[in-house]
């Protein structure tokens, strides 16, 4: 039987406001080799045959996906590349003098999973519930938004541009949390706060 519990968040339609949500305690990772037990029970396959299945279809995904494709498997789900630059290499702007980057500055930063109707209908079929005991509480920032601010400045003085996953490091903020202030830092015109670049390419620079 799967437990859950009740997570505080905090309501980002309203300020200041906590909610509850059930999530799932998980109690571990099913490994390769024991799923692989579990799929040869009461079929004709053995172990070497679907774990040799299991590795050529990995293989075969790389493939696809090192095209530039998705890869639909039914009754799982989508997987889909997504890009990164390698370490050390600064961001392209919009405008400005900054490198252009080629080929050779970027990688495979990450695989994306949606899962299959199907697979979620299956798993809510065979889930039995039970609540666990108390309320995870969220946690509540150490600092003031005023000294997040003054961090953030202070960064921006040593360094070129400030990132969403840098500022959630710096303030202990969730990255949701941390993306949504420096936002509204940024519509600030009193802030000194600017923001630069689209979508997953945005940055903070001072104004």
């Amino acid at each position: 039987m799967a437990k859950y519990f009740m997570q505080e968040m905090p309501d980002m339609r309203k300020e200041g406001e906590t909610l509850l949500y059930p999530r799932m305690e998980i109690t571990g990772t099913c490994e390769t080799d024991e799923l692989v037990e579990t799929c040869i029970k009461g079929s004709t396959f053995n172990r070497g045959e679907v774990r040799g299945a299991l590795d050529l279809i990995a293989g075969a995904m790389a493939r696809f996906m090192a095209e530039g494709r998705s890869v639909r498997i039914e009754g799982i789900g989508l997987f889909t590349p997504t890009l990164s630059l390698k370490k050390g290499k600064e961001r392209e702007e919009i405008e400005g003098n900054s490198p252009r980057r080629n080929a050779a500055s970027i990688k495979i930063g990450g695989i994306n999973f949606r899962a299959d109707r199907t697979l979620i209908n299956e798993t809510n079929t065979l889930c039995d519930l039970e609540r666990g005991s108390g309320v995870k509480k969220c946690k509540r920032p150490k600092t003031t938004a005023e000294e997040r601010l003054a961090m953030a400045k202070r960064y921006l003085e040593e360094n070129p541009f400030l990132t969403v996953s840098e500022y959630s490091k710096m303030t202990e903020l969730n990255r949701t949390t941390a993306a949504k202030e420096l936002k509204a830092w940024a519509a600030d015109a009193e802030s000194g706060i600017a923001m630069k670049g689209l979508g997953t390419h945005k940055v903070y620079v001072r104004k």
